[in-house]
C-alpha cells in the first residue's frame, strides 16, 4: 500500500496493545489528538480490538489539514483501494464535501460505511418564547421570515445554520435566503442570545444544550433525529410533528472506493458488532452521544441523500466554494 502522504505529513499512533502487523488495520483521523475525529478512531479502533473483530490492534494516524481534506486527498490520490484503511468522518465531512471546501473532491470519490452515534441537532426557544412547538415557529416564519432570527454556533451556510432550513423546506419554504441567521462562537453563545431575546431560536447539538435545558432556561421544541433521544423523551421530534428530517452530527467512517464489495461489506459488518458491544453504549454515554445505527448500504444511501439536500440549500445561500 502506499503511504507516501501519510509518511510526510501524518502524525502516528499506534494503540497501545502489542505490536502490528504489515496487514493490520489502520484509521486515520483528519485532525489533531483529541477533537471528534481522533475520538472515533481511538474509540472504534479499541473496540474493534476488544471484541474480537480485529486480529490486531488498529493503528491510528492523525492527519489534521484543510478541515479534513488533506486526509480525504491522500485517500483518493494514494490508498484508494487500501481495504485496510478506514477514516473517521462525521456530518461536516459531508458538509464540507457538498460546498466544495474539498477543491473539487466530491463525495463519491470514497464509500462511506457506517455512523454509530451522533450528536443529536436541536432546535430550541427561550423557555419564556411564545412559540410552544416546531409548527407554532415555522407557521411564525412561513407568516412573516423576519419574524425569526436563528443563532447558531457554525458559520453561515454551516451545518447549524441548514438544521432549520431543512425543516423549512419540508414545509414548503422556498426562500431560504430571507430566514435570519446569527452565527456565533459556539452553541453557548447561541443559546445566550436566544436567552437573551436577540434571536428568537437556537439551533444547534444535543450536547451544547443540556445544562441549560436542566436550568429551565430553554425549552427545545424539536431534536433532529428518527426517535426521541433517550433521557430526554419528552422532547418531540420534527419527524414526529411532521417534518422528515434528521440531520445529527453523526460519528461514522468511510473506506476508500476502490476496495471490494465484500471488504466493504466486512467493514459495515465490524462497525455493527461495534454499534452492538456493551463498550460502546459505555462509549456514548461518557461522551454524551445518542445511539444512530446506519451502516453498508443504508448509510451510504443517507450520506448521499444527505449531501444533495446541502448541495442544493448550499448553492441557494451563496456559500458552495
Amino acid at each position: 500500500m502506499k503511504k507516501t502522504t501519510l509518511g510526510a505529513f501524518a502524525l502516528t499512533a499506534v494503540l497501545s496493545f502489542g505490536g502490528t502487523t504489515a496487514s493490520a488495520a489502520e484509521c486515520v483521523a483528519p485532525a489533531n489528538p483529541g477533537g471528534g475525529w481522533d475520538f472515533t478512531c481511538r474509540q472504534i479502533g479499541k473496540i474493534l480490538f476488544d471484541i474480537g473483530a480485529v486480529d490486531s490492534p488498529v493503528q491510528v494516524t492523525n492527519m489534521p489539514g484543510a478541515g479534513g481534506g488533506l486526509a480525504y486527498n491522500s485517500v483518493v490520490n494514494e490508498r484508494g483501494d487500501d481495504p485496510d484503511l478506514i477514516v473517521a468522518a462525521s456530518s461536516a465531512t459531508t458538509t464540507r464535501l457538498a460546498q466544495n471546501a474539498y477543491a473539487g473532491r466530491t463525495a463519491d470519490e470514497v464509500r462511506f460505511v457506517g455512523a454509530i452515534g451522533a450528536d443529536p441537532g436541536v432546535i430550541v426557544v427561550a423557555a419564556d418564547s411564545p412559540y410552544q412547538s416546531l409548527n407554532d415557529l415555522v407557521d411564525a416564519i412561513l407568516a412573516d421570515p423576519s419574524s425569526v432570527a436563528f443563532a447558531g454556533g457554525s458559520a453561515v451556510g454551516g451545518f447549524d445554520h441548514l438544521k432549520p432550513l431543512m425543516v423549512l423546506k419540508e414545509a414548503g419554504f422556498t426562500d431560504i435566503t430571507s430566514v435570519k441567521y446569527i452565527g456565533v462562537d459556539g452553541g453557548a453563545d447561541a443559546i445566550t442570545q436566544t436567552v437573551g431575546g436577540f434571536t428568537q431560536a437556537m439551533t444547534g447539538d444535543m450536547s451544547e444544550v443540556v445544562s441549560f435545558l436542566a436550568n429551565g432556561d430553554i425549552r427545545v421544541v424539536a431534536v433532529l433525529t428518527e426517535e426521541r433521544v433517550p433521557g430526554f423523551d419528552d422532547i418531540p421530534t420534527a419527524m414526529e410533528q411532521g417534518y422528515d428530517v434528521v440531520a445529527v452530527n453523526w460519528r461514522g467512517l468511510y473506506v476508500p472506493k476502490g476496495i471490494s464489495d465484500e471488504r466493504f461489506n466486512e467493514w459495515a459488518e465490524k462497525l455493527q458488532m461495534v454499534a452492538d458491544s456493551d463498550e460502546w453504549a459505555q462509549a456514548m454515554a461518557d461522551n454524551g452521544l445518542a445511539p444512530f445505527t446506519k451502516v453498508g448500504g443504508d448509510f451510504q444511501s443517507y450520506v448521499d441523500g444527505l449531501v444533495a439536500d446541502i448541495a442544493t440549500m448550499s448553492a441557494e445561500l451563496g456559500v458552495t466554494q
